[in-house]
């Protein structure tokens, strides 16, 4: 079930000079979201990570292991690292990205007190779109996007909302985890998260510029 060879791309389709690297997540960044599983609001961001075999391009086949129960989709807005600098200097590009999680076994693993890899970190886990080039005409605190699954809206996100917003979250990264050139950032999920079924066409829609909004499709396929 591995990807073939992902490479991080622009939007216009030409390969961006970046190694692919670690994705680093981070849970229960909207409030919506931590509620409708009934977790509690952390006070600091819950953070994890997902290997880069993890990653795949948003237009390849959303495939997980089904054997281990329901697979949930979260979209969230991503972030390109570019350089080892601080703050919003690091970041290069911007996009899209679904977390896949295998919420049965989540949960279980969430029981037992274990790490949550086995349920968010496998293969193809983390399906991407192309980056947008960053600038700082583009406003961190204002990216809407939205999920819809067989043309229903199921997810709607507004990056104002995250309760740790971008700046700080990449400053409670940094003790912890060195972001290098060609690592990604997830930001979170916010509600609406649900089951994917084989078959399922999906489309992600993000504005990241007023009056500039981008389409993304996607397919379930098993």
């Amino acid at each position: 079930m591995t990807s073939a060879a992902y490479q991080h791309r622009w939007l216009d389709g030409s390969s961006v000079p970046l190694p692919v690297g670690k994705v680093v997540c981070v849970g229960r960044n909207y409030a919506d979201h931590a509620a409708e599983l009934n977790n509690p609001i952390p006070k600091q961001p819950v953070l994890f990570m997902k290997p880069a075999t993890a990653l795949c391009a948003i237009d390849e086949p959303l495939q997980w292991p089904q054997q281990f129960g329901a697979c949930h989709f979260e979209t969230e807005l991503a972030l390109l690292i570019g350089a080892p600098r601080a703050g919003k200097a690091a970041i290069a590009g911007l996009g899209l990205a679904l977390d896949l999680t295998l919420r049965e076994l989540q949960e279980t693993l969430k029981q037992q007190r274990l790490p949550w890899e086995k349920a968010k970190a496998f293969d193809r886990a983390c399906p991407i779109t192309p980056w947008l080039p960053y600038s700082d005409d583009i406003d961190l605190a204002a990216q809407q996007f939205a999920l819809y699954c067989n043309g229903e809206c199921r997810q709607r996100g507004d990056s104002s909302q995250m309760l740790t917003p971008v700046p700080a979250l990449l400053e409670a990264i940094a003790p912890f985890f060195t972001l290098q050139p060609g690592d990604v950032v997830l930001t979170g999920t916010p509600a609406g998260v649900g089951p994917l079924c084989s078959g399922d066409a999906l489309e992600l829609h993000w504005t990241p510029r007023p009056l500039q909004p981008q389409v993304f499709a996607a397919r379930a396929q098993q």
